[in-house]
């Protein structure tokens, strides 16, 4: 309606053909309840190797307000999120899980917080319903955006957020490979809110993150967005160069003191081992910047869809 604020709702979705469903009749549920905003529930389908892209296609058919885009190959969460926010108009986009974990009843708390002035406002958790390693993982995650992005200490970083129209179309302009959302909104915007919410219990299948893409999630967080890897590497140099030399020095000395000591064969390998070992860490990791420009000059896609299904178009 004519006034009215307009949600759009982006979930990546992955193995969730059990599941996507009841998280989009939940939303459908919640808004019409709210009556203050219209919405739209945009569903990304990453490649999904079930049936996924088939129930998004049947809920498509049955709702006008939902649109359906299916991505050529997995490319990932990130990306999905950013064609997903990339296909929306609403002045305020939501994002959040095909699982049901995150509670889609419980958004009208992230709408408030957002008119309360803050920019991006982030669901936090009394209590996560994850695995072991699913938690040891987001602190992980909490750890690496805190040191390499400067996520303030007292902010929760989730994949249930809310974020206004602006900080979206500047997380927009962003178009190489290699996104990464969490650090595109800190780019963006400091002003940040948390609200708690539940988190459920995973009811059907489960997480499609394993320990692979976990790690590559956060490698690509800290090389795509921040340049403190290289600085580390650099003061892991000078620490080695220095060890090295006083070491040069404390062999000299001991040698003029102690002159019948034998020349140290395991030590000397001992730091060769050592020095060679930092010295092709640092190469490794200075390669891994020189390959993501070269990648980002070579135009990689940071998705590509296939097909995108809407109701009007039948």
């Amino acid at each position: 309606m004519e006034g009215q604020e307009k949600i759009s709702f982006v979930i990546p979705c992955y193995r969730s053909e059990q599941t996507i469903e009841a998280v989009v009749e939940e939303i459908n549920t919640t808004m019409s309840a709210m009556g203050a905003y219209t919405h739209e529930i945009i569903l990304v389908n990453d490649s999904s190797p079930d049936n996924t892209f088939g129930v998004i296609r049947a809920l498509c058919e049955k709702y006008a307000f939902v649109t359906g885009i299916d991505l050529a190959r997995n490319f990932g969460q990130h990306a999905a999120l950013m064609a997903g926010m990339r296909a929306s108009d609403g002045d305020i986009v939501v994002c959040l899980d095909d699982d049901g974990q995150t509670p889609a009843d419980e958004v009208g708390k992230l709408l408030d917080k957002l008119q309360e002035g803050y920019d991006v406002c982030y669901a936090s958790y009394g209590k996560k319903q994850h695995t072991g390693f699913r938690n040891f993982g987001s602190k992980v995650n909490e750890r690496m955006t805190r040191i390499m992005l400067g996520k303030p200490k007292e902010l929760f970083i989730s994949s249930y957020f809310a974020a206004k129209r602006f900080i979206v179309n500047d997380m927009l302009k962003y178009e190489q490979p290699y996104s990464y959302v969490i650090g595109l909104v800190l780019r963006s915007t400091k002003n940040i809110a948390n609200v708690e919410v539940t988190h459920r219990a995973r009811t059907v299948g489960r997480s499609g993150y394993t320990l692979g893409k976990l790690f590559s999630l956060w490698f690509n967080g800290f090389t795509a967005f921040s340049i403190k890897p290289l600085r580390i590497a650099t003061f892991m140099g000078v620490i080695c160069a220095c060890a090295g030399f006083l070491y040069g020095i404390y062999t000299i000395i001991k040698k003029l003191v102690l002159v019948d000591v034998e020349a140290g064969f395991s030590a000397l390998m001992s730091v060769l081992v050592f020095m060679g070992g930092m010295i092709m860490l640092m190469l490794g990791m200075i390669g891994e910047y020189v390959g993501r420009v070269y990648l980002c000059m070579n135009n990689s896609p940071q998705y590509v869809i296939r097909e995108v299904v809407r109701k009007e178009e039948k």
